[in-house]
């Protein structure tokens, strides 16, 4: 039999009795690959149907592809879970070293199971598993100060990942993330409030396992062609130069900037909080994931005066990128730099994602205007847009939980407008809050029938701003996010960055999977990308996913976008088409 690329160890981890195993799951990549066709598979093996997700039964599912280790930009990690935040399908997407870990450990995938009744963090180091006490480490203010600390006592130093949660995972707020090595997050959806939920601190892998290749030439050569076409042609430039805030202007230009809970999409205070403003004046390095020559990630070096030692400054490096400058921007009317920086700070250091806290924060705020909240409430604090050291103490209170406004805020934007009000602005779909594009009906129907009720699920924006003066059809809608959709789980399965989706055509994909040893034609990977949305939907499904019964905020039909103002017709439509596409692939 040719030899093939494809990983096939799985190294299942039980906290509760502290044991770890590894199986032979080469059944599952030979048929989806890894990454998120893999991991889905896992979760429904491992994941019992209407399991709380913070019961023990909740399993993580860390994943990566074949081309993981091989080839640039095949630097990312899929974690697949049941969502605390939706109550269905979590999955979260983040580079750093992760990927390069697991795989150079020796794995294709990670199954961590049950629960420690004491904090704890998981060192897999190749073939061996340590169960390390973390009650120190447990309440620490900064999740960045945990990560040095546990890189002064782990081996592995320059191919380890460290991957671990703040205190918004150990206090379970339901959009926690888990931080990656330094400036990466598994975002979105609440991965760290399950980590909180298991007493898991943090999990370290490291390993000095290499990938063999069947034939170095055809290797080398699909090598070079696609690392070419990524820093030698324009494909990939922009996320380099200005990085993905440079979309701030050019949203603001269209009017499809979400500003002040989306009460407008146009912000007068863009150009201060813009990519350009940014490099210009706070811009200090890029940096880059693992076997990536990109280098994607901006941070700006955030300069504070001391006030009793003139000429000496203490230097905060903060990433930003263009989802949190909206959630923490624009959402919330700052354009105060500085300000806007430090927010960003506070968030990264409490282990929560940026996008969910700037819409709740923006929801509170409206229905602070609005009466529908008292000051008491808020514990005495009065929100108004701009305001970026309220918002720092609020944000500071969704982690701490003192009264229950604020367990409300924590649980999501979608839980606190249940309770006290305000459903028509407040901005969720299908329960994770919404993305910083209010661009026309395609990027609310992709937030709506994503897998993952995620911008990157289907790209819906990219739609919209390819058709602006001639919106199209429902159908036509329909077609082109499923489309889109589902080779993007090809890409999630392998699993490459999206920004590198231009470079990985089905064609290069395909002959980047022939140099690895695993063929696969392009209609048996446009066959199998269809294949794996329609099983993530089952599992949706399973677990109470009702696509009749999608809340749509009222907002985003009152906010002009590009396209004018949105039909609700059209979305409804346009979603229930989606939806009876996803329900035909198996028939």
């Amino acid at each position: 039999m040719p030899h093939s690329a494809l990983p096939s160890k799985v190294l299942y981890i039980d906290l509760t009795r502290r044991r770890f195993w590894v199986e032979d799951r080469g059944d599952l990549f030979e048929e989806y690959l890894g990454g998120a066709g893999v991991a889905a598979q896992l979760l429904k093996e491992e994941c019992p149907k209407g399991t709380d997700p913070f019961s023990p039964d909740n399993p993580i599912i860390f994943a990566v592809g074949p081309l993981t280790c091989l080839f640039p930009m095949a630097s990312k990690t899929v974690a697949m879970f049941k969502s605390p935040l939706t109550g269905e399908l979590g999955e979260s997407h983040a580079g750093g070293r992760s990927a390069i870990a697991i795989r150079s450990a020796g794995y294709g995938a990670i199954v961590i199971k049950g629960a420690s009744d004491m904090p704890i963090y998981v060192a897999v180091h190749g073939s061996k598993v340590y169960f390390r006490d973390a009650a120190a480490y447990w309440g620490m203010e900064s999740a960045l100060t945990v990560g040095r600390v546990i890189r002064e006592n782990e081996p592995g130093s320059g191919v380890r990942s460290i991957m671990r949660i703040g205190r918004a995972g150990e206090k379970l707020v339901r959009y926690a993330m888990v931080m990656t090595e330094t400036f990466r997050h598994f975002g979105r959806l609440g991965l760290g409030a399950v980590f909180g939920s298991k007493k898991l601190k943090a999990l370290v892998v490291s390993g000095k396992n290499t990938v063999e290749v069947p034939n170095k030439k055809l290797f080398r050569d699909v090598y070079d062609e696609l690392f070419k076409l990524m820093v030698e042609s324009d494909l990939l430039k922009k996320y380099h130069e200005i990085g993905t805030p440079i979309n701030v202007l050019t949203l603001n230009a269209l009017k499809g900037l979400p500003t002040r809970n989306l009460k407008s999409g146009e912000f007068e205070g863009a150009e201060a909080i813009s990519g350009e403003k940014l490099a210009e004046d706070f811009l200090g390095r890029r940096v880059a994931c693992a076997h990536c020559p990109v280098a994607c990630i901006h941070l700006a070096a955030l300069r504070e005066p001391y006030e009793e030692e003139p000429y000496f400054y203490k230097t905060t490096w903060v990433s930003y990128d263009y989802e949190l400058t909206y959630a923490l921007g624009s959402m919330l009317g700052i354009s105060d730099t500085v300000g806007f920086l430090k927010l960003v700070d506070t968030v990264e250091k409490y282990g929560l994602d940026a996008m969910s806290t700037g819409v709740c924060l923006a929801w509170a705020t409206e229905a602070y205007e609005r009466k529908l909240i008292s000051k008491e409430d808020l514990n005495g604090l009065e929100p108004k847009w701009g305001d970026h050291e309220t918002y720092i103490k609020m944000t500071k209170l969704i982690v701490t939980q003192p009264n229950d406004f604020y367990k409300s805020l924590a649980m999501g934007v979608e839980a606190a407008a249940t309770k006290y009000g305000g459903l028509d602005f407040a901005l969720s779909f299908g329960g994770n809050e919404m993305p910083g594009y209010h661009t026309g009906p395609a990027a609310h129907v992709g937030y709506l029938t994503g897998a993952r009720h995620s911008h990157l699920d289907s790209a819906g924006y990219s739609l919209d701003e390819k058709t602006i003066g001639a919106t199209p059809s429902p159908e036509k809608i329909a077609d082109e996010l499923f489309k889109e959709e589902a080779w993007r789980q090809v890409l999630s399965s392998l699993v490459v960055c999206f920004f590198a989706r231009r470079v990985y055509t089905p064609e290069n994909t395909s002959k980047a999977l022939r140099a690895a040893g695993v063929e696969r034609s392009v209609e048996e990977l446009t066959s199998l990308g269809t294949k794996i949305l329609a099983e993530k939907y089952e599992f949706k499904f399973r677990e109470g996913f009702n696509p009749e019964n999608l809340r749509v905020p009222k907002r985003i039909f009152e906010t002009p976008t590009p396209h004018g103002k949105i039909s609700e017709e059209t979305v409804r439509k346009a979603v229930q088409l989606y939806v009876e596409k996803v329900k035909s692939v198996k028939k």
